[in-house]
This record gives C-alpha cells, sequence and structure tokens, in this order.
C-alpha cells in the first residue's frame, strides 16, 4: 500500500450517510470536502456490479487532493444498501430501469448542495447506468469518464448480444430467476485463483477488497442472478438502438482495455464512433478490467488521461502534494 495514503480506512473528512428513494429504499452515500485552498468542483463516483466505493479511495483521494469534492452513492440492493434476494451474495435487481431511476433522483439533490461544475464518474455497471441515464436525459453533469463501461458483456466465443439474450432468458425460464448465474469470481466457468486476472495485475490492490470485507462484511457480494443477467443484457440492446448515442452532448472520456474479459471492449468501440463528444483511450494486454485498480505503470497512465481531461474542460488540475 502507499506511504502516505491508506487504502483500507476511511479518511479523515470522509462522512458516510444514508439517503431514502421515493419508494423507501435506504442508499448508503459518502461525502469528501475538499480542503484545497484551490477548489476544482465536485465529483460523484458510481462503482459497479456487485462493487464498493471503498476499493476506490486511492483514485478519489487524488481528486480531493486536487480540488474535488468526493461524493459516492452505492446502487441499491449491493454494497452497504441491502440485498434484493434472501441470498446475501447474490447480486439482483428488477430492472436496470430501478436503478437509473434512483441516479435520477439523486442526481438532483446532489447537485443543488453542491457548486459546479459537477462531474460524474463510474466504472463498469456504474458506466453503463451513467450512460443510460444520459441517453434518457435524467442526469445533466458538465462532464463524464467512464471506467470500463459495461456496455456489453464479453461473451464466450463473441456470440451475438441477441444469443446471449435469449439464452439468458432460457436460464431464467428453466431456473429459479434469484439462482446465481455462475458459481465464483466475475466470469462464468472461472475459478476464484482466477479472479485477480480478470480486474487487476496489482496483488495488494486486489487484495484490498478482501480486507474491506473483512472489515465490513455487509459489503460482500459475489455473482449476479440469470434474473440480473437477462436485464443486463435487454438494457445493452437498448442503450445500442438507432439513435440512442447520438442523444449525448455531454463530454465524456472512456477508459478501456482490449483484454478485458468481463465486458466488451468492441461495445465500447461502437459507442464512441457514435458518441459526439466522446474520446476513448484504450489500453492492451498490460490491463485487466479495473483500471483506476491497476499496478502502478497502468494506474498512473489512466489518472493523467483524466486530469488532462478534466483541465481541458474546466482549468488545470494539480494535486497539492503528491500522493
Amino acid at each position: 500500500m502507499s506511504a502516505t495514503f491508506d487504502r483500507r480506512s476511511l479518511p479523515e473528512g470522509l462522512v458516510e450517510g444514508r439517503w431514502t428513494t421515493r419508494d423507501g429504499w435506504d442508499i448508503r452515500h459518502m461525502d469528501w470536502a475538499t480542503q484545497s485552498s484551490s477548489r476544482k468542483g465536485a465529483m460523484l463516483f458510481m462503482a459497479g456490479r456487485g462493487d464498493i466505493y471503498e476499493k476506490y479511495l486511492e483514485t478519489l483521494n487524488h481528486y480531493n487532493r486536487a480540488g474535488w469534492d468526493i461524493s459516492a452513492s452505492d446502487w441499491r440492493g449491493q454494497a452497504a444498501s441491502g440485498r434484493m434476494t434472501e441470498n446475501p451474495h447474490v447480486g439482483h435487481i428488477d430492472d436496470f430501469a430501478t436503478w437509473v431511476a434512483d441516479l435520477a433522483e439523486f442526481w438532483p439533490r446532489w447537485k443543488a448542495e453542491r457548486e459546479g461544475p459537477h462531474v460524474l464518474m463510474a466504472h463498469s455497471m456504474g458506466g453503463h447506468l451513467v450512460a443510460r441515464a444520459l441517453i434518457e436525459g435524467v442526469v445533466d453533469p458538465d462532464a463524464v469518464i467512464l471506467s470500463a463501461p459495461m456496455l456489453g458483456m464479453d461473451s464466450p466465443g463473441g456470440i451475438p448480444v441477441s444469443w446471449g439474450h435469449n439464452l439468458a432468458k432460457l436460464m431464467r425460464a428453466f431456473s429459479k430467476p434469484h439462482r446465481p448465474a455462475w458459481k465464483v469470481s466475475e466470469k462464468p466457468a472461472s475459478p476464484l485463483s482466477k479472479r485477480q486476472l480478470l480486474l487487476t495485475h496489482d496483488s495488494e490492490r486486489y487484495a484490498d477488497e478482501a480486507a474491506w470485507w473483512k472489515k465490513r462484511p455487509e459489503l460482500v457480494m459475489g455473482p449476479a442472478s440469470w434474473h440480473w443477467v437477462e436485464r443486463a443484457y435487454a438494457s445493452v440492446r437498448h442503450i445500442h438502438a438507432p439513435g440512442q448515442w447520438e442523444k449525448v452532448q455531454t463530454p465524456m472520456l472512456i477508459l478501456s482495455t482490449s483484454a478485458d474479459q468481463l465486458v466488451s471492449h468492441s461495445a465500447i468501440e461502437k459507442a464512441a464512433e457514435r458518441l459526439p463528444n466522446a474520446r476513448l483511450v484504450t489500453y492492451g494486454k498490460e490491463c485487466a478490467h479495473e483500471l483506476l485498480r491497476e499496478v502502478d505503470a497502468v494506474r498512473d497512465k489512466a489518472i493523467a488521461e483524466i486530469d488532462a481531461f478534466l483541465s481541458a474542460q474546466f482549468g488545470t488540475v494539480q494535486a497539492e502534494a503528491a500522493e
């Protein structure tokens, strides 16, 4: 771990709280006001499937020091925001539209309480949901940063999305919708010992997650349900429909890796080609799914790309001191 930042403890000044949706769901969030004398704006971070914002404190620290007020919120049904099924280790949702509606409800509350500019940063499934919220016009950030967004799934053999969707429908129909779609890891048929290779080449950063799970057992989540998988395919088809990406005028930076084995890099490339104001930065085999938790040689480049993007949009972003 870094000698100057403890990734496995909440930093001084970070405040956790709860907010309640219109339908009564209790959701965890956190706020971390910058102490920089040169405030840049406010940034809201949204994590991925089964993910926790604790894993990204190192990156969020960089932007907090650089002058950004940082916030993050769980998605309902994961992290410390309850569960959708009796099995606390299964990720589930009735429909991705529910998550989009939650973000649409939280966004104006969050924005009204903070001076801009307002930036949305999201990873994986979080990137999918932020992209969908942009397409549907329910959020209006000044800029967006997406890390390995789940704009498609990395299907075995590269089968078409429609085939994958039909298979998910069959599996949901012939088994319980709440049944986990795979046994371990983040990818069907992948042994637990190989999970790290799907996420990051950095063993210490990978171990941060287990350390947080031990400290906060309520954060633990495993596979998604078959219903989640089917709804994910449906949502992917929704966002890639004709005319959808072309609606989004928001300045956007997308970070992706061609070696990703969880989300479809080709789907990200296709979306980027259609987005009017997006820049795609692509990494290769040196980078796994969690770009912001990779080895320093990779992560530093990703952070530099984000810094340059924010600088181009809003002015120079520089941390007050080295991390």
